[in-house]
C-alpha cells in the first residue's frame, strides 16, 4: 500500500460529467472505500430528463444539490474531511457550489474538469480553446434544444479511447441527454470563498474531449491548484482507475489545512 493510500478516512462526493451519471464511478467508488473512506456519486437531477425537465435544470441547482450532498456526507463521517470531486462538466458545479458554502467541504478536485475563471461560461470558455471537430461531430440537440446528446457509436473513441473494451460498451448504452442551460451560466467566484479551500488538478494528457492544452489553460487562469498528470483518457475512471484513486487519496486534507 503506498503512503497516499494509507491516509486518514475522508468522505468523497463525485459529481459526473456530461451525458453520463454517478454510475460512472462505480469502479472508482468500489476503489476508495475499499481504502476505508465514504463515498456519494449520486446523479445530477435532470439529466436524461424530458424536455421540460432539461429546460429546468440551472447550474445553482446543481450546486445546491451537490450541497446537500456533501453535508449529508459531513453528518455521515463526522470530524474526516469532505471532497468534493467533479469530471469534466462537473468542475463547474463544483465552483459553483463551493462558492456558495465553502464550508459544506473542505477540499475540490477537478479531474479533467471544467475549472473556470470568475466571469466565463463554459460555452464562452469553448471560443478560447483549439478545434475540436471529432469531438463537436458527436453531438446534437435534443429535439426541442433544451438539452444535447451523443452518438454512442461515435463516443468511445472521444471519451475513452484507452480505456478497457469491455467497460466503455457497458457505459455507452447508459450516456443519457444533457441539460443545455448550464454550459452558457457565467462563473461568479471569489478569493475569500471559492479561493479559499485547497484544489487539486487531475489532468489527463490524452484526453480528446477536453484536451491537455485546454486543461493546462484553465489551471493558467485558475492558478492555485496542486497538479496531478495522468496518461489517461477523458474516463480515467475506467482507463486507470487505482491512479485515479491514489490521485483522490493523496488530495485528502491533512490536519489544519
Amino acid at each position: 500500500m503506498t503512503d497516499a493510500m494509507a491516509s486518514d478516512k475522508a468522505g468523497f462526493v463525485l459529481i459526473h460529467g456530461s451525458w453520463h451519471g454517478g454510475w460512472c464511478f462505480d469502479d472508482l467508488a468500489a476503489r476508495l472505500r475499499a481504502h476505508g473512506h465514504a463515498v456519494s456519486a449520486p446523479t445530477l437531477p435532470g439529466m436524461g430528463g424530458s424536455e421540460a425537465e432539461l429546460a429546468a435544470v440551472t447550474l445553482g441547482r446543481w450546486a445546491d444539490f451537490a450541497l446537500d450532498q456533501c453535508r449529508a456526507m459531513r453528518a455521515q463521517v463526522g470530524d474526516a474531511p469532505v471532497v468534493l470531486a467533479g469530471h469534466s462538466r462537473g468542475g463547474l458545479v463544483l465552483s459553483a457550489a463551493a462558492e456558495r458554502d465553502p464550508g459544506a467541504m473542505d477540499a475540490l478536485i477537478y479531474i479533467c474538469a471544467m475549472m473556470l475563471p470568475s466571469g466565463l461560461s463554459r460555452a464562452q470558455f469553448k471560443t478560447m480553446e483549439q478545434p475540436n471537430p471529432a469531438f463537436d461531430a458527436i453531438i446534437s440537440r435534443t429535439a426541442g434544444g433544451a438539452g444535447t446528446v451523443v452518438d454512442p457509436a461515435l463516443a468511445g473513441a472521444v471519451f475513452a479511447q484507452l480505456s478497457p473494451p469491455e467497460k466503455v460498451a457497458a457505459v455507452l448504452p447508459r450516456l443519457m441527454a444533457e441539460p443545455h442551460g448550464p454550459r452558457s451560466e457565467v462563473l461568479d467566484l471569489t478569493a475569500e470563498r471559492w479561493g479559499s479551500l485547497p484544489r487539486t488538478y487531475v489532468e489527463c494528457t490524452e484526453d480528446r474531449t477536453i484536451p491537455i492544452s485546454s486543461q493546462r489553460l484553465m489551471q493558467q487562469r485558475s492558478p492555485g491548484a496542486a497538479v496531478v498528470t495522468l496518461d489517461a483518457d477523458h474516463s480515467p475512471y475506467l482507463s486507470r482507475v487505482e491512479q485515479l484513486a491514489e490521485a483522490l487519496i493523496a488530495a485528502i486534507p491533512q490536519g489544519d489545512q
